[in-house]
């Protein structure tokens, strides 16, 4: 056995080092991004801890002793700190500024202990002045038009106002969970947050209240959390279950952390899928390329186990052979697997490790080495067991035979694999893709693996269909000596019968290089399309580049929108108004828009509209005033048709009464910039400004000519003080972002689309000079009767323009169809749904350079090969 191993490591070389390679390529493809799908895990764990401020609103419940509850909340396990906040209520606030006094309506007073901020940093952002004392929360504050050091009025219900001094003004990020109400249902939580809010210290508050409207206990939790998001909810959740059980109905937890912890592992789901989608493709490919090179040398294994057969090895020596010849490459192959995942892991990540534990680093790389194995024994192993046991004359006419057609084609197994996915992919695509199944009433979730079925049919077909289709083209002799005249001139007829002899041969390589180029261009147009949709959505939210909110009701100078204009990286600025109008019954929010001015200064698309492009509906505004676009949810709840009449009931800006306004319905606005996302209503800006009697500014949409969002957005806000809410689009990519773009996705697209562009170098240009080794003999028979070097770079580089061509055209056309069906049954990775996929032209041109440049080095490196002495290549034969 140790001969058998030394001879193939000096006379084989560079077949094992091409099988070894394969099984590298597959398990370095599998570490990586399983190692990085855990640690992806442990990131978004980590990220929902640190968005959330306060883990638990513990609420005590009318009757209860407060001291109790406070007592087992701080005995509950895994609690780290307790506070008490108190709510109060007021009728209003009033201030006195310049002579006016300015009011609000209702607004609730909390009560926080001296140290709230410091225990829960996010839950209060400081704008200007302390951050301690009397605090007005910012729409407050520019309701009254008060400052630190102005006093304002608190109206208290049954009892004597009181005046308070300002000591700051704070923004409340976290104002919706903060006034949420502790026990309710999704469904039935208060759609807003109190636009009218006053911070005390506890003392203060409890000289101005004598009973709360309720108290909270607001609550950190330690985070020792397991690193998947779904064990950490469970966790947490169940933290929350035991103490709501022991307090016995005496207070209700608003558990917050696994409220962001449930929405993480769903994305954790989601990641597990792309994992799925883009991972595995690559290590079958990886294991197929092992396949086909193990596969290049089965004339001569069957030669080497019939000359050891005459010398007396029996099958069972022959086996044992094989199992050794398996073993060693397999051995091999992991080792620089997980090598490679390493050196990627630094270069990539900056940590060998991926930052993953010992134990997920162990573990995931045990399963991946076993991986490597498993496909050196299907490789390897098995197809010199099987030629050990039936090496008869029978059953080399049977291999004859299977060559020229193999036993799938007979049957049709390519028509039935593309059959089956078009069948799956129509069955689940009835009711929508919802790969990630949140069953109601059961906290588990889990993925729907039966919608795999179509995209891997599709590429398991697509292979297939390549092979038998570039089969067929080979075997027309004509058609390829046609093709071939252009380089060999005379001899095309006698490459062309070389080639059909070799027809098997040369379509294995077609299809398996093909499906490498259909894994780089379905995997690079998803990444580009999951790109283009995450900006899409976060422009959608924040309305533009810099988006300045003014407060409602605020008296905005003419000179505001000139003021915004002529700051330093500001390119354009729209205005849009923001007002709520009555469709029958239904409270929705109108937006009034300047049509001649917006497409210009908006990134508006046309997938954002329904029955015309954004240009062409936008006109239908400025050609017909009293026209509106209306949201498609709007059009089907009221059975509306183009052109009907809509009367809808708007504020007066004067009298503050709503009154009819009549409008025709001129277009569907599926998405638009700041608007929700289920019902809205775009109007002509000046028509709704002459029916309300007021052209009150909500917005300002702003688009710089470059500079980053983040950078105006800070310029702005010292030109425009704090008054105006100002968001960019830097900072709400990473607000709205799900945990699973909050990953680094940037290291995962650097992995997938260098491995896809390895495998299809490596399987285009490795395949082509396994192919040419394997008929060194021909070459050189050739020489010796007298061929000619521009005789035998004819056969070499028709072949070599056959395989290239074949590779671009099946790969591409492959590629475009299961883009477009990843892209379907992964709809739910992307909000919004993209309209069109995005081609990402520099990456495929890299792979089209790289490609080209692998096919012409495995054809130079053939001919030199054949240029050899013929009496040396044959005594080495």
């Amino acid at each position: 056995m140790l001969i058998w191993l030394y001879g193939l490591l000096t006379r084989r070389t560079g077949r094992l080092v091409a099988a070894s390679a394969g099984i590298a390529v597959a398990v370095a493809l599998l570490a990586s991004l399983g190692v990085f799908l855990s640690v992806a895990k442990s990131t978004m764990t980590a990220r929902s801890v640190q968005r959330v401020p306060v883990d638990w609103q513990v609420e005590a419940q009318p009757g209860a002793d407060p001291l109790a509850v406070a007592q087992s909340l701080r005995h509950a396990t895994g609690v780290e700190a307790v506070r008490t906040v108190d709510f109060g209520a007021v009728t209003g606030f009033e201030s006195r500024q310049g002579g006016q006094v300015l009011t609000t309506g209702p607004g609730q007073v909390l009560g926080l202990p001296a140290d709230y901020t410091t225990v829960f940093p996010g839950e209060l952002r400081p704008l200007t002045g302390s951050s301690h004392g009397v605090v007005l929360a910012q729409q407050t504050a520019a309701n009254l038009r008060a400052g630190p050091g102005d006093v304002i009025t608190l109206h208290r219900a049954g009892r004597p106002d009181v005046s308070v001094r300002v000591d700051g003004i704070a923004d409340l990020p976290e104002a919706d969970s903060l006034f949420q109400k502790v026990g309710a249902p999704p469904g039935a939580q208060p759609q807003a947050p109190p636009d009218n809010v006053l911070l005390l210290p506890a003392g203060q508050w409890s000289r101005l209240y004598d009973q709360p409207l309720h108290r909270q206990f607001h609550t950190r939790l330690a985070h020792r959390l397991p690193g998947d998001p779904a064990a950490a909810y469970e966790q947490v959740t169940g933290q929350a279950r035991n103490l709501e059980a022991r307090l016995a109905g005496a207070g209700l937890v608003g558990d917050n952390l696994g409220a962001a912890l449930d929405a993480a592992r769903s994305d954790a789901l989601y990641a597990q899928i792309l994992f799925v989608f883009l991972g595995l493709p690559g290590a079958v490919l990886a294991a197929l390329l092992t396949a086909a090179v193990t596969g290049a040398g089965a004339a001569r294994r069957r030669a080497d186990q019939a000359l050891l057969r005459t010398r007396g090895a029996s099958t069972r020596a022959l086996v044992r052979l094989a199992l050794a010849e398996a073993a060693l490459i397999g051995v091999a192959g992991v080792l620089a697997g997980l090598g490679l995942a390493a050196i990627i892991g630094l270069l990539v990540f900056g940590s060998a490790g991926f930052g993953a534990t010992g134990a997920v680093a162990v573990s995931g790389g045990v399963l991946c080495a076993v991986v490597g194995l498993l496909i050196a024994g299907a490789t390897i192993l098995l197809p010199a067991v099987r030629d050990a046991r039936t090496l008869t004359v029978a059953s080399a006419r049977r291999t004859i035979e299977a060559a020229r057609s193999p036993r799938w084609m007979r049957y049709g197994l390519d028509g039935w694999f593309l059959l089956g996915s078009a069948v799956v992919f129509w069955i689940t695509s009835q009711g929508g893709y919802h790969l990630v199944l949140v069953p109601e009433g059961v906290p588990q979730i889990s993925v729907d693996y039966w919608a795999f079925a179509g995209p891997a049919l599709l590429w398991a077909g697509s292979g297939l269909l390549i092979w038998r289709l570039t089969h067929l083209v080979l075997g027309s002799r004509s058609l390829v000596a046609r093709l071939a005249r252009p380089l060999a001139s005379g001899l095309s007829g006698t490459v062309a019968a070389t080639l059909s002899r070799q027809r098997r041969t040369v379509a294995k390589t077609v299809a398996i290089a093909a499906l490498a180029v259909v894994f780089a261009v379905s995997t690079a147009t998803f990444d580009a399309t999951y790109r283009q949709q995450a900006l899409v959505d976060a422009q959608l939210t924040n309305g533009a580049d810099v988006t300045v909110t003014e407060s409602p009701g605020a008296r905005i100078p003419p000179s505001q929108e000139h003021r915004i204009a002529t700051v330093q990286g500001v390119a354009a600025v729209e205005p849009l108004q923001h007002r709520f109008a009555y469709v029958g019954s239904d409270l929705q929010d109108l937006y009034g828009i300047r049509p001649a001015t917006l497409p210009h200064t908006t990134r508006l698309q046309d997938a954002y509209f329904v029955g015309g492009t954004a240009r062409s509906l936008v006109d239908r505004l400025a050609r017909r005033p009293d026209a509106i676009l209306v949201s498609q949810e709007t059009v089907h709840d009221f059975q509306l048709h183009v052109g009907d009449s809509l009367r809808l009931r708007l504020q007066d800006g004067r009298t503050k009464r709503f009154h009819i306004v009549d409008f025709h319905y001129a277009g569907i606005a599926a998405e638009f910039p700041t608007a929700p996302r289920d019902s809205f209503l775009v109007a002509n800006a000046a028509y709704v400004a002459a029916q309300t009697g007021s052209d009150t500014v909500g917005a300002f949409l702003v688009t710089t000519d470059g500079t980053p969002p983040h950078t105006v957005a800070d310029r702005l806000r010292s030109v425009l003080g704090p008054q105006p809410q100002i968001t960019d689009l830097d900072t709400t990519r990473r607000v709205i972002g799900s945990s699973l773009t909050a990953v680094d996705l940037e290291g995962l697209t650097a992995i997938e689309l260098t491995f896809a562009l390895g495998l299809a170098v490596a399987a285009t240009a490795l395949l082509l000079i396994l192919g040419f080794t394997e008929r060194r003999r021909t070459f050189a028979l050739a020489t010796v009767l007298g061929a000619r070097s521009r005789q035998l770079g004819a056969f070499v580089w028709t072949e070599v323009l056959l395989v290239g061509a074949g590779t671009a055209l099946f790969g591409v056309l492959g590629g475009w169809v299961l883009s477009q069906m990843l892209v379907s049954v992964l709809t739910g990775v992307f909000d919004p749904p993209p309209s069109t996929l995005a081609v990402p032209w520099p990456y495929l041109g890299v792979v089209a350079a790289a490609g080209g440049l692998g096919l012409v080095l495995a054809g130079a490196a053939a001919l030199r090969a054949a240029r050899r002495p013929p009496l040396t290549v044959l005594r080495d034969l």
